[in-house]
């Protein structure tokens, strides 16, 4: 059992305790202590039951993001390694303005889409970019699905 559930259960039974033992004078009968003291049990239990659950979600919604950005940064370090081999990074690309000597040549009507191969920095500068976007992205799906399954319920 985690520290933390012990903790909340010392803590609310202790609390549990210390109320019977407070209101002792008040009640007029043992029953009524009993009553009072098998309730705070029951909310203790509830709440260390939701405790529970609430951790083990946190849990699964970490695990399902750590993987998920495992699997980015493997992609990444596949196309780092893959440059550093000699190979070519290449953008898909679309001209957005032609020059007037390339106008003349080309059929009209063709669509001017074409691959541009970046320098070896560019590319590393690109893949640099790649990563940190998909660790911000993934961090904030995260957060925002954690806000959304544990804040708002």
């Amino acid at each position: 059992m985690n520290w933390r559930y012990q903790l909340a259960i010392v803590a609310v039974c202790g609390v549990a305790v210390c109320s019977a033992v407070h209101y002792h004078g008040k009640y007029t009968n043992e029953r009524e202590r009993a009553n009072t003291a098998e309730n705070n049990l029951r909310l203790a239990n509830n709440t260390i039951t939701d405790m529970a659950r609430r951790e083990r979600d946190a849990a699964a919604l970490d695990a399902k993001y750590t993987q998920e950005l495992a699997i980015a940064n493997a992609e990444n370090d596949s196309l780092r390694q893959r440059l550093a081999a000699g190979g070519r990074v290449r953008v898909a690309g679309k001209c957005t303005t032609v020059p007037a000597t390339a106008q003349t040549t080309s059929t009209p009507g063709v669509d001017t889409t074409t691959t541009v191969e970046l320098s070896e920095s560019a590319a590393e500068n690109v893949l640099a970019i790649r990563a940190g976007i998909i660790r911000d992205q993934t961090a904030l799906r995260a957060l925002q699905e954690y806000v959304n399954t544990q804040c708002l319920n």
